[in-house]
């Protein structure tokens, strides 16, 4: 019975998961345009993708956003993990808080952070309307700064999620351990630095892979807040698959960003696993 009831979900992944990335890959091998073309070709469209200066500017903003993106996620959620983990008051309601913008998608996450960070109605006008008329915020019309307004909105939206992730660890360290740090003299930071955060590994794998896999196929949330500009400085390796394969009719290069965009991800993927089935191995 549990054969016949996983096989439907077993076959779906096998064909609309594992059958297209074979696909995928066997169109990067071809010469396809408009439509598939199933003739190999050989490695030309990596050549092709390679020789694009666009695509290594969307590399590149990918480099930024996703660093940048995973280590603020990682910093700020954990923080306000271990302030929520003190038992403070209100405890429920800053925690709704913290997790509602992960409610939303990332397209209304974008329209907002658009709004907000808009030179002629955002906080640019306001700090202007104040007083401060020398104050700039235009980094969505900055090609040099728009990138980096899309880590802003980023972690806006995921960094709660992070909280979640790390405060349900945080409640499942024994307190045992830590009231014997007490008794021992441990100070509070210590304690955490030298016993709660190490047991979280588990956590810190999880969340790694969730904030890569987030940065990596960063689409929506880019489209909305600037659409890869000004010109291509916000630009990602999401926006350039998509157009390249189906505004541009050149289903063959595209396939070949998104076969590089699945090598960037088990780049990540296989080491965290690989040290974590290690760790297990030797109980840590």
């Amino acid at each position: 019975m549990a054969r016949l009831v996983l096989a439907p979900t077993i076959l779906m992944s096998l064909v609309f998961v594992y059958g297209f990335i074979v696909l995928t890959a066997f169109l990067s091998l071809t010469e396809s345009r408009m439509m598939p073309r199933f003739e190999y070709a050989g490695f030309g469209q990596y050549t092709a993708l390679f020789g694009l200066d666009r695509w290594w500017t969307a590399a590149a903003n990918l480099g930024i956003f996703g660093g940048l993106f995973i280590l603020l996620c990682l910093a700020i959620g954990l923080s306000i993990a271990i302030l929520l983990d003190q038992r403070i008051r209100a405890e429920g309601a800053l925690r709704a808080i913290y997790l509602y913008p992960m409610a939303l998608s990332f397209i209304v996450t974008g329209a907002a952070w658009k709004w907000i960070l808009n030179p002629g109605l955002g906080l640019e006008k306001m700090l202007h309307d104040w007083g401060f008329v020398n104050a700039r915020l235009d980094w969505l019309v900055d090609s040099d700064m728009a990138i980096y307004t899309v880590v802003i909105a980023g972690v806006w939206q995921s960094s709660g999620f992070v909280m979640a992730l790390f405060l349900a660890g945080l409640r499942g360290v024994d307190d045992a351990i830590i009231k014997a740090a007490m008794v021992d003299g441990a100070s509070l930071p210590t304690i955490y630095l030298r016993i709660v955060i190490p047991a979280l590994r588990p956590v810190f794998f999880s969340v790694l892979l969730v904030l890569s896999h987030i940065a990596i196929k960063s689409f929506d949330l880019v489209m909305a807040l600037t659409a890869g500009g000004p010109g291509t400085s916000s630009d990602v390796p999401a926006i350039f698959m998509y157009q390249f394969s189906f505004t541009r009719g050149q289903l063959g290069l595209g396939a070949a960003s998104a076969m590089m965009m699945l090598a960037t991800v088990l780049a990540v993927l296989v080491p965290l696993m690989y040290l974590e089935t290690k760790g297990a191995r030797h109980g840590r």
